[in-house]
């Protein structure tokens, strides 16, 4: 499947002038596209660009309200929970995190909870808006579900990621990562693309092994049974039953702690009701931060450093081809699918902007296009 390179920068203001349009705020289309361009700065393609159009659709449902406020409705000195109602995920999530970083900082700890929200893009943004501030940063989301319990044929948890980031040099710490073996954006990527998913990702309405994206995304969308398979996989053999385990601790933070929607009863009637769950870990309150940051970096130094399985010719540490990838797209630019190129000329054209002006004189052939909408 073809893939066309853009520029950040280009990227960067066809998103901002299109959440514009759809009436966000200058500063609030600036988070929403930051979350964005992030994701796709890291080479996590399933939630860049290609979720615009997820996005629009849930603008134009009314799935997502353009002009709704989160609301603290609940708070001590440590945490908080934030009612979004229905808001853009990105900006609930935004504010959430930087509730939690003020509670750190004065408290040690910060600990906020979410419901009724909406997608939110990748945790790992909000984990890092906690690092660059020399905290720890934690971020976890539920979402429609998707995945199916171990033993299980139903989906109940969502893809559920969690995600850490931490100060540490030269680069630091960052692990962002769903509790399913794949993410449902991995899958609309197959799909867009036509192609056979890997066996042992998901299954079907009966439990079984599928290869089809588009089998068990429609079955995920009608609520027919089968979806993604717990990290780990289908059995306890390989530890299916751990990754079904952490989308629990996810729902904990995010759901359970919130009161709000639980996996299986997000997305219905026309309700999202998604919930996140934020915290920010201070390091002073555990001593020097500067000590400790030297010595979870001597840490990471010695992971890289230690023997190599025959054949291979590095350790990475989580965080490092995030590093890489944002230095690829400096060079080369962001690779864009061109059945999302189409879905984001689609949109400009719905909105009233002018493609040409993002995309230049681009001819696509729509023989093999598969739209998301």
């Amino acid at each position: 499947m073809a893939y066309i390179n853009y520029s950040r920068e280009l990227l960067d203001k066809f998103c901002m002038d299109a959440f514009q349009k759809f009436g966000f705020t200058f500063d609030e289309a600036r988070i929403i596209t930051d979350v964005l361009i992030m994701s796709d700065d890291f080479g996590i393609e399933s939630h860049g660009m290609q979720r615009l159009v997820r996005y629009h659709k849930g603008i134009e449902s009314g799935l997502i309200h353009v002009d709704a406020k989160p609301e603290v409705v609940f708070e001590t000195p440590i945490s908080a929970v934030i009612d979004g109602h229905s808001g853009m995920g990105q900006l609930i999530g935004h504010k959430a995190m930087q509730l939690a970083i003020e509670k750190a900082k004065t408290a040690g700890v910060g600990i906020v909870s979410v419901k009724n929200s909406n997608h939110y893009g990748i945790a790992g943004y909000y984990a890092r808006l906690a690092m660059d501030q020399g905290l720890i940063g934690f971020s976890c989301t539920n979402s429609e579900a998707i995945m199916v319990p171990t033993f299980g044929k139903k989906a109940m948890l969502g893809s559920n990621p969690i995600a850490v980031s931490a100060p540490a040099e030269p680069y630091p710490f960052f692990f962002d990562a769903s509790t399913t073996v794949v993410t449902r954006g991995k899958l609309e990527m197959y799909n867009k693309m036509d192609k056979p998913i890997p066996t042992g990702w998901a299954v079907n309405k009966l439990g079984e092994s599928s290869n089809s994206a588009n089998e068990v995304l429609g079955n995920i969308k009608a609520h027919e049974g089968g979806g993604i398979v717990p990290l780990g996989g289908d059995t306890e053999q390989l530890g299916g039953h751990k990754g079904y385990g952490y989308g629990m601790l996810c729902e904990l933070f995010a759901s359970i702690l919130s009161q709000g929607y639980t996996s299986a009863h997000t997305m219905q009637n026309g309700f999202s009701g998604i919930c996140h769950g934020f915290m920010a870990i201070n390091p002073a309150f555990f001593g020097d931060p500067e000590a400790i940051k030297a010595h979870f970096s001597q840490y990471l130094t010695e992971l890289r450093e230690s023997p190599k399985a025959d054949g291979a010719e590095r350790i990475y540490t989580h965080g490092e081809k995030e590093m890489e990838a944002i230095e690829r797209v400096k060079e080369q630019g962001i690779p864009v699918n061109v059945n999302t190129l189409r879905e984001m000329i689609d949109m400009a054209n719905y909105l009233g902007m002018d493609p040409k002006e993002y995309f230049g004189d681009v001819k696509l052939d729509d023989t093999n296009f598969k739209s998301s909408y």
